[in-house]
């Protein structure tokens, strides 16, 4: 957007395209403007703008324009606290001689937008959290051609394959407050569709992100959502295998069978030389292994291939492959670099946090750097293709 249109914006006080804030000392109501534009609920199609440095009649609060403040507006886009994730920049502009920040906010093509498990909306004046009519509206605004293909629907698919009674008890109480629930009077197909599990619709389908996450066998309509997990006694392909075992199932419960699996293959050692108290450390930390596995199975493809995430765990390291090389703003020389990130799956994405999976975006791989630093293991080692992604985590001398 141009200056003058952002300067036409901050002193137009009836518009609803625009928000003023004289400082960020509420990043909540920040939030709450960001996901209320990108659900464009009134459907103007155009971006909504966040002014930091204004007041509400649109004069100068002379708020000190930093680096630091413009990260941490930019940071809202990914910390977790808005789902699916927005798109928005975050720059530095003068207006009327008036240094402020400004935060852009585009129309989201998957609606409902959600902070913090609530839907947020403005019409004219208002900003408030969505009737069940207005997130009826939103839901049913998808269209499903638009849509990242874990949220598509599979036609093949009915509703008896998702599992009702694991998304009310289970799902749902994780994914929103209780007082959200307690008035919610909506029936199971809508509560579906407004996390994207079903698509809008009477005849709606169950979606990839769905099945993935509250499907009784999501193996059945994506061939490839399992886990294929081997360890050898060797260091070789060749060499005899120890155990072997494909994981599959809901999401849930495919990521704790996988934790209990990797915690069996770990071994433990003492070190008492180094000092008066004893020392234990395993020879792979499990923080790493977790979020590299969490990783494969979140941004690897399940469009166009069977094949499944494997773990070859060896002797003398652990090898993982994801299939799917990098996606979107990620590209084979960026990855694995702090910062910079992009999501096949935004919907999985979402609901791995809800689960507890994902704890914050982009962090994962920092994550698992910290812990084998700690632990003494060397630093992984990322291979990356087009078509896929290998890292490799050797055992701690």
């Amino acid at each position: 957007m141009t200056d003058s249109e952002i300067e036409a914006l901050s002193t137009d006080l009836e518009s609803d395209r625009v928000e003023r804030k004289e400082s960020v000392s509420s990043p909540a109501r920040i939030r709450e403007a960001i996901c209320a534009f990108a659900n464009d609920l009134p459907g103007h199609d155009q971006p909504g703008v966040i002014i930091v440095g204004l007041k509400d009649d649109g004069s100068c609060s002379h708020l000190p324009i930093t680096d630091s403040l413009l990260r941490q507006l930019s940071d809202m886009k990914t910390d977790g606290n808005i789902t699916p994730f927005p798109s928005l920049t975050v720059q530095k502009r003068m207006l009327r001689g008036c240094e402020v920040a400004v935060v852009i906010v585009q129309c989201s093509e998957a609606p409902p937008v959600r902070y913090r498990g609530r839907v947020c909306v403005r019409v004219g004046p208002r900003r408030d959290y969505a009737t069940p009519e207005e997130e009826r509206r939103l839901t049913e605004r998808r269209r499903a051609s638009d849509l990242p293909f874990d949220a598509r629907p599979v036609r093949s698919a009915e509703l008896t394959e998702l599992d009702e009674e694991f998304f009310l008890k289970s799902y749902l109480p994780q994914l929103l407050p209780e007082d959200i629930l307690a008035e919610n009077r909506r029936t199971v197909r809508e509560q579906l569709a407004s996390v994207r599990f079903l698509s809008p619709g009477p005849d709606g389908r169950p979606t990839a992100a769905g099945l993935l996450t509250v499907g009784r066998d999501p193996t059945r309509f994506l061939p490839g959502a399992y886990v294929q997990f081997v360890r050898f006694a060797g260091m070789q392909l060749t060499d005899p295998i120890k155990d072997s075992e494909e994981i599959s199932g809901p999401m849930a419960e495919m990521m704790l069978r996988l934790d209990d699996k990797m915690r069996a293959n770990i071994a433990v050692s003492s070190e008492i030389t180094s000092g008066p108290i004893e020392t234990r450390r395993p020879d792979f930390p499990i923080t790493a292994l977790q979020q590299f596995v969490n990783n494969a199975v979140l941004h690897r493809t399940y469009e166009g291939t069977n094949s499944p995430v494997r773990i070859n765990w060896f002797d003398d390291r652990v090898e993982i492959h994801s299939p799917g090389g990098p996606y979107g703003h990620v590209s084979v020389r960026n990855f694995g670099i702090s910062g910079v990130t992009d999501y096949r799956n935004p919907h999985l994405a979402e609901a791995m946090k809800t689960l507890g999976f994902v704890q914050k975006f982009g962090v994962g791989i920092p994550i698992a750097r910290d812990a084998l630093l700690k632990n003494g293991s060397p630093s992984p080692e990322l291979l990356v293709e087009p078509s896929h992604v290998l890292v490799v985590v050797r055992r701690r001398p």
